[in-house]
């Protein structure tokens, strides 16, 4: 390869084999340009190859939560119950991948541990774990918001003697926890799900908690055919409905204020979302997010109904968070709280009892020393810029993007898909984009097609190269700031706000404006020629 005449070995790389890798290499190919897909897994399914945890699903609905831009597609596909397992989604994106014919444009097992950007040649120099360097025109991050696996850095952890495992990252092969003495260490989203699931098998189960949540009824239930073959028969109108609401799919969203309304007619709404299960009840009342008020009464709600499910009262109030409601991920469990009333669960506070070193045999606190066969660390994941940070992605000069954003202290984008001084590197639902606070999917599908279009805009123009604006990025990340400023999301510690990270200093890397607003902005850029994008 003659680096003088500029070759590459593709036009665009993409990285990941998940929905939106899947999508991107896809939508290129059709675009006419030569794509490869690099994936550190043996098959397609990102996030959802690796999150095989006991009791792992959805919390979008299914018939949202799948691509929408084909018809042929759409109707081929039939879901089982209103929230997919992870064993159904996965098998979902085989199907897509197998439909699409895409899965020979994939390279799997191949991770990615460097790229630069050559400024002489102008292309992408992408090293891979096996010592291969790959070079292209386009590089394109599609590793998802949740595909960096957070291991707490307690001491002691590789003297443990048990098996552990994350729930990021679970093992094909089924774990067996039949009269074992299990920990679970985390009580975020994988934990409430993963808990009930592991007490029904294990012998003990002891959980060590951090942070109570505030969790509401999934109320899973079985499709009926004749549902199905409606939802099949109306793509279009339910594409039209995810493509104009705020989460990227449709919901019962109520436009009043929890305070317009008496105690009892809140909690006759209440009750009646909490029924209903899924995010029926966070879009309950529209200022929930807004109102410290409003919000308080969804609280208060939530911990009553704890204190009158969990048996030992004690344990009641260790799970009664005192947070803001919803400004952390919003959980949907199946018998989460349930499962403390069985006697062979056990809760540890470790803000009260900090656990110091794991041993041989199990976790010594500060007061006790447990004896386990297993520990689950259900600690979440490095959240929004941990899987770019991953890849150790080097833009103009030889800058780290760790650098460029100050290790996601100071993350700035435009829109979310790029960055300056990152010539042509792409995000798929980066930083800054509504992301992980929508149905994702909707997300990926919007993002790729403006990606695609601006790549295509760019080369019937004569040229190959794409820049931002630095006063974009500037304008960007301060209009997003602004609007988070507005809500209760930037006052509460979480994995978006990234301190779940230790010595992380608080951001919080989200537009919040709603979908409908993020992608009429992005029609307006398209439309005034994509401003705020340079080409050379």
């Amino acid at each position: 390869m003659s680096e003088q005449t500029h070759q590459t070995d593709y036009e665009v790389l993409v990285v990941g084999a998940g929905f939106s890798g899947l999508y991107a290499v896809y939508r290129f190919r059709e675009a006419g340009l030569t794509v490869q897909g690099f994936e550190r897994a043996e098959d397609v399914g990102g996030v959802w190859h690796w999150n095989r945890y006991p009791g792992a699903k959805c919390d979008s609905e299914s018939i949202y939560y799948n691509f929408t831009f084909s018809e042929d597609l759409y109707r081929k596909w039939t879901w089982s119950s209103r929230f997919a397992s992870q064993k159904e989604i996965l098998s979902y994106l085989h199907f897509v991948a197998e439909e699409l014919d895409v899965k020979k444009h994939f390279q799997f097992q191949r991770e990615v541990v460097a790229a630069f950007y050559d400024d002489v040649n102008e292309l992408w120099k992408v090293h891979f774990s096996d010592d291969v360097t790959v070079t292209a025109k386009y590089f394109i991050a599609a590793t998802g918001c949740l595909s960096k696996a957070n291991v707490p850095p307690i001491s002691g952890i590789d003297q443990f003697e048990g098996e552990w495992y994350h729930t990021g990252d679970w093992p094909i092969e089924e774990v067996d926890f039949k009269d074992q003495d299990v920990a679970v260490i985390g009580t975020g989203s994988s934990g409430v799900q993963a808990i009930p699931v592991i007490a029904k098998e294990a012998k003990s189960l002891t959980v060590f908690q951090r942070t109570p949540q505030y969790a509401v009824p999934a109320n899973n239930y079985v499709y009926e055919h004749d549902y199905i073959d409606s939802v099949k028969n109306d793509r279009s109108s339910i594409r039209e409905l995810m493509y104009s609401t705020r989460l990227g799919m449709p919901t019962d969203r109520r436009e009043v204020s929890a305070l317009d309304e008496t105690k009892e007619q809140r909690e006759a709404v209440y009750e009646n979302a909490w029924t209903k299960g899924g995010f029926v009840f966070p879009t309950a009342y529209n200022d929930l997010l807004i109102s410290e008020e409003s919000n308080a009464t969804a609280a208060s709600f939530i911990r009553n109904k704890i204190r009158s499910t969990v048996q030992d009262e004690d344990v009641a109030e260790q799970l009664c968070p005192e947070y803001y409601y919803a400004a952390k991920r919003p959980i949907f469990d199946s018998g989460y709280y349930e499962t403390f009333n069985q006697p062979h669960v056990t809760l540890v506070d470790v803000k009260q009892e900090p656990i110091e070193v794991l041993t041989k045999t199990g976790i010594q606190t500060t007061k006790t020393l447990y004896d386990f066969d297993k520990i689950v660390f259900a600690t979440g994941y490095d959240g929004i810029t941990g899987s770019l940070f991953k890849m150790n992605i080097h833009g103009r000069n030889g800058q780290s993007l760790q650098e460029h954003w100050q290790n996601g202290e100071a993350v700035q984008t435009y829109l979310g898909v790029a960055t300056n001084d990152f010539p042509n590197f792409f995000m798929i639902t980066g930083p800054q984009s509504p992301s992980v606070l929508m149905n994702m999917p909707v997300a990926i599908e919007q993002h790729v097609d403006f990606i695609t279009d601006l790549i295509l805009n760019t080369r019937e123009k004569g040229s190959t190269n794409i820049e931002v604006v630095q006063a974009a990025v500037s304008n960007w990340s301060k209009e997003c700031k602004t609007i988070a400023d507005y809500t209760l999301y930037v006052k509460t510690d979480s994995w978006y706000t990234g301190t779940n990270i230790e010595n992380r200093k608080s951001r919080f890397p989200i537009f919040v404006g709603g979908f409908p607003m993020f992608k009429q902005i992005c029609d307006q850029v398209i439309q005034n020629e994509f401003e705020g994008f340079v080409v050379s």
